[in-house]
């Protein structure tokens, strides 16, 4: 399948480079409005550069879009590409808003198009093995799940952290836990929420200064259909180095420690009650870091086998309803409900 890449900043290198292991995926293109940055891009990974998406959606050997805008973009992006009858693949969030989420995924389902979203970070060795454990009941009936973002001052690292502090860090990065606690657990029924801004006043790479207009730090507390309770946190202020980082899982036998929702090759230790943390051994050999692309082989499969995919925009809408949750919870003070439901994906056949 041919995809073009639609944005061409930070992550868009990181999955040109994770394509070359994606046998099914060809890199069509991209575009961005810099258009000299997507022709950085295919100069380097191969590909056209379009001067538009309007272009791009003109290229009739183009099947499907990669959609790496800002967040704020990410619902009329994709909105424009399928109308124009191309698969996606957006990175997260899929909305800002449920209803815009929600009629996205009717708008795929009415023109029988796959619409994907990330976080995609399920589909990796160290979380496959994660979700095979907890599926042979190797802790236990699971109770309580905790799960941590310290992503830090992205600002120090990241060349323009405005739009990803425009929308926080529970939706920038705190959707990596949630969708995997979903999926491996099943939908949240009832979000509470409190946020604090730490720490307002910042300064770029470039040594500028800017004031935040969000809260830095976010913490709910997340009630799921299974009874599963989840402390989630996450927060553009404490740093990577935090000891408090990935999700546990606390059963009625033990707990198992996934110390990364990202890197596939993440540390995961397995302990009964009364017994110390010990490493458990991954399904088979992992991948290095975060292969981006792995979705969208996932994806041209499942179109190829007429099957449901495993990174669905009808999970990614349900995530994205419990965010808008947390965020009215903030305001209100109080409990919010969760109401939708998603077809929960199957884990990969190497990890049945």
């Amino acid at each position: 399948m041919r995809f073009a890449l639609v944005g061409c900043g930070v992550i868009a290198r990181e999955y040109a480079q994770s394509l070359e292991s994606e046998p099914l995926v060809e890199l069509a293109g991209a575009t961005d409005v810099e258009t000299e940055r997507a022709a950085e891009l295919t100069a380097r990974f191969g590909g056209t550069t379009y001067a538009s998406l309007e272009a791009l959606l003109a290229d009739d050997t183009v099947e499907a879009v990669v959609n790496l805008t800002v967040p704020h973009a990410h619902a009329e992006v994709t909105r424009t590409a399928l109308e124009a009858g191309r698969h996606v693949h957006s990175e997260k969030p899929l909305a800002l808003r449920y209803d815009e989420a929600k009629a996205l995924v009717e708008l795929a389902a009415a023109r029988g198009l796959c619409l994907s979203c990330s976080p995609s970070t399920l589909l990796g060795e160290a979380q496959q093995t994660a979700w095979k454990l907890l599926r042979e009941g190797a802790v236990g009936t699971v109770r309580v799940a905790y799960a941590e973002v310290n992503w830090g001052r992205i600002e120090s690292w990241h060349p323009r952290p405005a739009g990803l502090h425009a929308v926080g860090a529970l939706v920038d990065v705190g959707v990596y836990p949630l969708t995997l606690l979903t999926a491996f657990l099943g939908p949240v029924r009832r979000v509470t929420a409190l946020a604090h801004l730490v720490s307002p006043d910042r300064v770029t790479q470039a040594g500028e200064h800017f004031r935040l207009e969000r809260p830095d730090l976010v913490v709910a507390v997340l009630e799921l259909e299974s009874g599963v309770v989840v402390r989630l946190t996450t927060t553009f202020y404490v740093e990577h180095y935090s000891y408090q980082r990935g999700i546990e899982f606390h059963g009625d036998l033990g707990g198992l420690h996934l110390a990364s929702w990202g890197e596939f090759d993440s540390r995961l230790e397995l302990a009964l009650v009364g017994e110390q943390y010990a490493r458990v051994t991954l399904v088979r050999e992992p991948y290095r870091g975060i292969a981006w692309s792995r979705a969208l082989g996932e994806l041209a499969d499942a179109v190829a086998e007429g099957r449901p995919h495993r990174t669905s925009g009808e999970h990614a809408a349900h995530v994205v309803e419990i965010l808008c949750a947390a965020e009215e919870s903030v305001e209100r003070g109080a409990p919010v409900d969760v109401r939708s439901d998603f077809r929960p994906p199957r884990p990969l056949e190497w990890a049945m």
